[in-house]
């Protein structure tokens, strides 16, 4: 097999595409050009820029005229896409005001969408250590949290799954907590949707396992670096060991 395509579950993964990297407009370090730059140097064909946006974000505009540029002096493709958070256990997605320059949404679910609000990892793991919630209490909220989230997504822009629960590692929950009907719900809910799921080269996520599952379900799975760093960009280990 080339060098630049891998099998998961029978199916060619393209490594020559980056499908989730940030620049210094949020989370990342380097400007458009020089994350560009580097793709090229690393033998990509695409990337999708994917900085995490929200409602109190203004500068989405000037970010698409950025990568619009940077198409003129690429054969990369280059594509317009934006992270946003699922805030609520109905799936209700921290958006931008204006979304019309994006191209795609990633979808994230970085902290656990309950009834009181989102609690973060560290609540997470006081609340299972208390008995307040059980492990697979947290599973099916982080799950049905996840598919409403881009069930929502879904109905404005083409939808990207970021770090598929990945929250579940970072609470210190083993992923055997998803039972094969949780996992069937997601790759129902991706199918449906055209929702495309990322394996996070920085995050390590989902898990051999769970990609196992979605692909055999008929899932479509992108490589992702989650890139803060333009060298970062297109450099693969988790995602060729998973």
């Amino acid at each position: 097999m080339s060098a630049d395509r891998e099998s998961v579950i029978g199916v060619a993964l393209d490594l020559t595409a980056d499908a989730h990297v940030h620049t210094g407009f949020s989370a990342g370090r380097d400007a458009v050009g020089v994350v560009v730059s580097a793709a090229d140097l690393a033998g990509l064909s695409s990337i999708t820029f994917a900085d995490q946006a929200g409602p109190e974000t203004t500068w989405l505009s000037t970010y698409a005229d950025s990568v619009r540029r940077a198409r003129s002096r690429t054969e990369i493709n280059l594509r317009i896409a934006a992270e946003v958070e699922v805030v609520r256990p109905d799936g209700w997605l921290a958006l931008p005001p204006d979304i019309s320059a994006l191209e795609a949404l990633s979808v994230a679910v970085s902290r656990l969408p309950q009834d009181a609000g989102v609690v973060g990892p560290r609540e997470v793991r006081a609340q299972l250590t208390e008995g307040r919630v059980t492990a697979d209490q947290v599973a099916e909220q982080l799950l049905d949290a996840t598919v409403r989230g881009i069930e929502r997504a879904s109905r404005y822009a083409p939808t990207q799954l970021a770090r598929p629960l990945g929250l579940l590692a970072q609470v210190g929950l083993d992923d055997a907590v998803l039972t094969p009907d949780l996992i069937a719900a997601l790759a129902t809910a991706c199918r449906e949707t055209g929702t495309v799921v990322e394996i996070s080269e920085a995050w390590r996520s989902p898990s051999a396992r769970v990609v196992a599952m979605l692909r055999a379900a008929g899932v479509a799975m992108v490589p992702a670096s989650d890139a803060r760093y333009a060298t970062e960009v297109g450099h693969w280990q988790y995602v060729r060991r998973v």
